[in-house]
């Protein structure tokens, strides 16, 4: 319904920054970290947002504090389970950098880390994602075109049965309707969605494809096919430019669940699959003393422009979604399991054969 921006990715959302750290080492490492930073100075012009999650079987720290106060204040970081830890260290040692205060005068951060397990893929007890990895990544996050499929935090990721990854999609609504963007990043590790259940574009791709490009050889005795290993996860950070208030962040992140439904993931108990939205307008700036204001200017009150945010957060996730599979390239595990890339080609083929 609404076009897309010109990288077609979250930073199309003006002062949204993103970086990649991406771990491809020997047969073994497989993972790395995603940054995403709101603008280039959180802890002092915070953001108007709001966290909740799906189904829970995941982690995302920090969000205790988004959701009680309102706001954003620190980078985001998407990584591995066993590298959450390592990974808020590094957001804290690179802030500690940056504000000299913090823990003295100043006020501590709580920062916001993500997680899928990319067990399937990786040595994870290895915990290769180093808290000095990601105090250089922070630092090289901008604007622009970024890396998606295998890369950052999306290296190990796999989902219905194909290789996965980092994905990445905008929208940009009519002058009419403010001219605001949605871009929406994504983490799909979807692993446990059967095969036939994906749909593109309302097609169903996965069961035309249910005996297609399976990952080979199956898995083996090293591979267990339960626990949260088998469940998947999948992150999804919704940014936008329009002036919109926690509560209704909120409610943005619920339209963007609603994408996931028309791509075929159901969503099992056993599925970590955590949102986040935040406006980079709607701003909690602090002055030289460290007291924060709240927000001068108003929000969005009219409720055709926000049915219309929704849309576009629909239809931006829905794109992301689908930009994670066809982002991503062939690996093989370190069990020797090999999953394949969903080849655009190929659906292309089957959707024309559907008219």
């Amino acid at each position: 319904m609404y076009p897309s921006g010109p990288v077609d990715g979250i930073t199309d959302v003006p002062g949204v920054r993103v970086a990649n750290l991406t771990k491809i080492e020997g047969a073994n490492i497989r993972t790395g970290a995603t940054a995403i930073l709101p603008n280039a100075d959180p802890w002092n012009h915070k953001v108007s947002a709001a966290a909740q999650p799906f189904n829970g079987n995941g982690e995302m720290t920090g969000v205790q504090w988004v959701n009680e106060s309102g706001y954003l204040e620190t980078p985001i970081v998407l990584t591995d389970t066993l590298d959450v830890g390592r990974a808020d260290d590094g957001v804290i040692s690179w802030m500690m950098q940056r504000y000299a205060q913090i823990g003295l005068e100043d006020d501590v951060p709580l920062p916001v880390v993500a997680e899928c397990d990319d067990q399937g893929m990786n040595d994870i007890r290895g915990r290769y994602v180093q808290a000095d990895d990601v105090v250089a990544l922070l630092s090289r996050a901008q604007g622009g075109q970024f890396a998606r499929g295998n890369s950052g935090a999306g290296t190990g990721m796999r989902s219905f049965k194909f290789k996965a990854g980092i994905g990445s999609a905008s929208r940009v609504l009519p002058a009419a309707q403010g001219g605001y963007t949605v871009g929406v990043l994504v983490n799909n590790n979807t692993s446990s969605a059967p095969r036939q259940f994906l749909r593109i574009g309302g097609y169903p791709i996965g069961e035309r494809m249910r005996n297609e490009l399976l990952p080979t050889p199956k898995r083996t005795s090293l591979e267990p096919e339960t626990g949260r290993k088998n469940g998947g996860s999948i992150v999804i950070i919704v940014a936008t430019n329009a002036p919109l208030e926690s509560r209704q962040l909120a409610a943005l992140t619920r339209r963007a669940e609603l994408a996931m439904g028309r791509v075929g993931m159901p969503s099992p108990i056993s599925s970590g699959d955590l949102l986040l939205a935040f406006s980079t307008t709607y701003t909690f700036d602090r002055d030289a003393q460290w007291n924060i204001h709240a927000p001068r200017g108003s929000f969005v009150e009219d409720e055709t422009i926000v049915d219309a945010l929704y849309v576009a957060a629909i239809e931006a996730t829905e794109s992301a979604i689908y930009d994670s599979l066809f982002s991503a390239q062939t690996m093989t595990s370190p069990y020797g399991t090999t999953y394949y890339a969903l080849p655009a080609a190929r659906v292309r083929e089957i959707i024309a054969g559907m008219h």
